[in-house]
């Protein structure tokens, strides 16, 4: 495949920088771009020259050169749409966080790619961000000395009106709270960063809003390495945004991530002067890691590299978000890596998922 033809279907905030990342990735382009909003389909489409959709049965049959579809849907319609795409148009697939409600639909997903010979690419792109770079650098080269504590904060602003913005925010079945919606990268860095977490005991609450999911989670954790951690995660801080931070405790030093988006290297022990060339001003609430993503998108198809992120790595970070709501469920530890997910979090909503879902190409209109 020398060039990499991407449609995106979902045109929110977000959406803005899958494309922008695809304009600037060299061997990929943008071809088509999809919305149940017409309105908003077609804002993007007018920004990147490319065709605009509200079906995106009708889109992969109008533009079938498409090579692979961004699914930025809301996360509770990731499964279905996933599954319509692969199994109508064989199209390799990139799903936004946080990939698949529950890990038994990420098997499901993932079963049916094997299936058909098709790649699935989660997107969990702090990751890629320097001052994340920097701090995983440093644990695997022992910089840091072992990892003593690990903590994550996210004290952030979600008022009514924000989940009043759309009919998925604030459910169990297609947005989750806090720890799913705003704290999964934080999630999945506990991991990346520090290792396998053995296990979690959490206590979730909903404070700051009239929804039914958590908006506020403190929680402890216990790595299989022998470190503790911690967890507080909350959207009803009031009036505004303050904190999400990252930081480890090790035997040689201490390291915290923060700014918006793990994007600033704020405090860096072993070497002071690393925290300004590793830390990335952003104008948003996302660094720049979308872009690195495309490329290393673009190299698996060119160059046959192994895809930045696999199956089994995506799972346990899936597995590792189950835990702490099971924890709350059962108000008691849970081991992360037995088997188990939630009884709420992606639970079926139909009569929700019909507000999203987009018909079929035999009832699309000539």
């Amino acid at each position: 495949m020398t060039e990499t033809r991407i449609a995106v279907i979902g045109c929110g905030r977000v959406s803005g920088h899958h494309l922008r990342a695809i304009a600037d990735t060299e061997g990929a382009t943008a071809v088509a771009v999809c919305d149940i909003d017409e309105n908003k389909a077609d804002n993007y489409a007018e920004i990147f020259g490319v065709p605009a959709f509200t079906n995106y049965h009708d889109m992969l049959r109008k533009v079938p050169s498409i090579d692979v579809v961004a699914i930025v849907t809301p996360s509770g319609m990731h499964l279905e749409h996933a599954t319509e795409i692969m199994e109508g148009y064989g199209k390799h697939l990139i799903v936004e966080k946080p990939t698949f409600m529950r890990p038994d639909q990420l098997n499901q997903a993932y079963d049916l790619a094997d299936k058909l010979g098709v790649q699935i690419f989660p997107v969990f792109q702090n990751r890629y961000n320097k001052a994340v770079q920097r701090l995983k650098s440093a644990l695997e080269t022992g910089e840091l000395g072992d990892i003593r504590v690990v903590a994550v904060r996210v004290r952030w602003c979600r008022p009514q009106r924000y989940y009043d913005l759309s009919d998925w925010r604030g459910t169990f079945s297609h947005d989750g709270g806090v720890l799913t919606n705003q704290s999964i990268h934080h999630i999945d860095l506990l991991r990346y960063l520090c290792g396998e977490v053995g296990k979690v005991n959490a206590t979730m609450r909903t404070l700051g809003a009239d929804i039914e999911v958590e908006d506020t989670v403190v929680a402890t954790m216990a790595y299989d390495s022998g470190a503790v951690g911690s967890l507080e995660a909350t959207t009803s801080a009031r009036p505004d945004d303050y904190e999400a931070s990252f930081s480890v405790v090790g035997s040689k030093g201490l390291a915290q991530l923060g700014g918006l988006a793990v994007n600033e290297l704020q405090i860096f022990t072993p070497a002071p002067d690393d925290c300004t060339g590793y830390s990335e001003d952003i104008p948003d609430a996302y660094g720049f890691g979308h872009y690195q993503l495309y490329r290393d998108i673009v190299a698996t198809f060119r160059d046959g590299a192994a895809p930045p992120i696999g199956r089994d790595d995506c799972m346990k970070t899936i597995k590792l978000l189950h835990a702490f709501y099971q924890s709350d469920e059962a108000s008691n530890w849970i081991d992360v890596a037995k088997d188990g997910q939630s009884s709420r979090l992606g639970r079926p909503n139909q009569t929700l998922s019909d507000l999203y879902r987009t018909p079929k190409l035999d009832v699309v209109a000539s």
